[in-house]
């Protein structure tokens, strides 16, 4: 999420030095990889560097090419097969076992811009999905894209009419999934990427140990936005990553938030009345968060829902999922910094649906593989 922000802010500097820059996007994993589908990596003319598609193993050799691909203006799909256990792989001290395939074009070539699509969704908050050809290596239209918007909205072109409507399908196969997906359309290879607006994390209660969780999520992509009916605590010097602040009574809090499905909500107050009124309030507004955390001892939360269930306010099953208490995983945090760090991965786990457990015991794959369609 965050790299996302450091992209277009690098393309945004590019631009006003007046120089010419490079994108690399892996546009196709198989096996084990580093980074997955979308990550990007941003190479200017004079060498600086934004982002990363590998550990480190691809950026030389890519950077490299890049110098091609800013003289003649042409895209270029690179093939990177990891995959053999011999020296011409593993003595070069790759550290994947994996196939992935970088799409490198010259930024200013194909419309819509890097620049104006990234714009479009991290900061009016538009979600869409990138479509672009892929495939095959020396195809003509390779680079060409367009962009479909959830309003219905389409800007830019993969060259042919055909192509345009395949497209469109698939961009809308995206964003309805929020994942990106792969498809054939006349001897050509279509990659859509979803790119969604970065999500909320609002923070109700703007104590010391507040701090840690926006710095936190600001540094994660996260829209931190605090909120607390003490304006003297709503701060920048308190909170110099927060992106906005609401001040207001904790019983309208919800009114004021408006959360969607994009919104993640952590309850911190340290005060039972508090809590109280912000429970009630997020649980009898409609939509619910994606997540609602409550920070405090779980017989605590479990009193004040007694409470609001003899008022009449009972959490409905999907409310139940979604209600985190004692907020964060078990990693016996100390102190704020290690408690907000327990909070985000919690977050961040139920954002992408995983329990949050260690890595060695999953006996699934670590990462989905991107959807065929058609």
């Amino acid at each position: 999420m965050r790299e996302l922000l450091d992209i277009l802010a690098g393309l945004r500097d590019g631009r006003a030095r007046d120089e010419e820059a490079a994108l690399a996007t892996v546009v196709g994993v198989r096996g084990s990889t580093y980074r997955r589908e979308g990550a990007r990596l941003l190479i200017l003319a004079s060498g600086r560097t934004v982002g990363s598609v590998s550990g480190g193993c691809l950026e030389g050799d890519i950077q490299v090419v890049a110098e091609e691909v800013l003289r003649d203006g042409r895209a270029r799909l690179l093939h990177y097969d990891l995959t053999a256990d011999d020296e011409a792989v593993w003595g070069l001290g790759l550290g994947c076992n994996g196939v992935i395939d970088v799409l490198l074009e010259k930024v200013g070539v194909a419309e819509p811009s890097p620049e104006r699509y990234l714009a479009r969704a991290v900061e009016e908050e538009v979600p869409l999905a990138v479509v672009t050809v892929v495939g095959p290596e020396a195809a003509d239209l390779l680079g060409r894209r367009l962009v479909v918007e959830e309003s219905g909205r389409v800007t830019g072109s993969l060259g042919r009419a055909d192509l345009d409507a395949a497209g469109l399908e698939l961009g809308r196969q995206a964003l309805s999934s929020e994942r990106p997906c792969r498809a054939a359309a006349d001897g050509y290879e279509l990659f859509a990427e979803p790119i969604l607006p970065p999500p909320r994390l609002v923070v109700c209660g703007a104590g010391h140990d507040a701090i840690p969780v926006v710095h936190f999520a600001a540094e994660l992509g996260f829209r931190p936005v605090v909120v607390d009916r003490r304006e003297k605590f709503l701060t920048r010097e308190r909170f110099p990553q927060a992106h906005g602040f609401l001040h207001t009574e904790f019983p309208r809090a919800a009114e004021a938030v408006r959360p969607d499905g994009r919104t993640f909500v952590v309850i911190m107050t340290h005060n039972y009345l508090h809590d109280r009124d912000l429970l009630r309030s997020f649980l009898t507004y409609q939509p619910f968060p994606a997540y609602l955390g409550v920070l405090g001892p779980r017989q605590r939360t479990q009193k004040i829902l007694q409470e609001l269930a003899g008022s009449g306010v009972v959490p409905s099953a999907d409310q139940r999922q979604r209600l985190f208490t004692p907020v964060g995983l078990d990693i016996g945090a100390e102190g704020p910094e290690q408690i907000a760090l327990a909070i985000l991965a919690e977050i961040l786990a139920a954002r992408n649906g995983r329990a949050g457990g260690f890595l060695r015991d999953r006996r699934a794959r670590i990462h989905e593989p991107v959807a065929a369609s058609g």
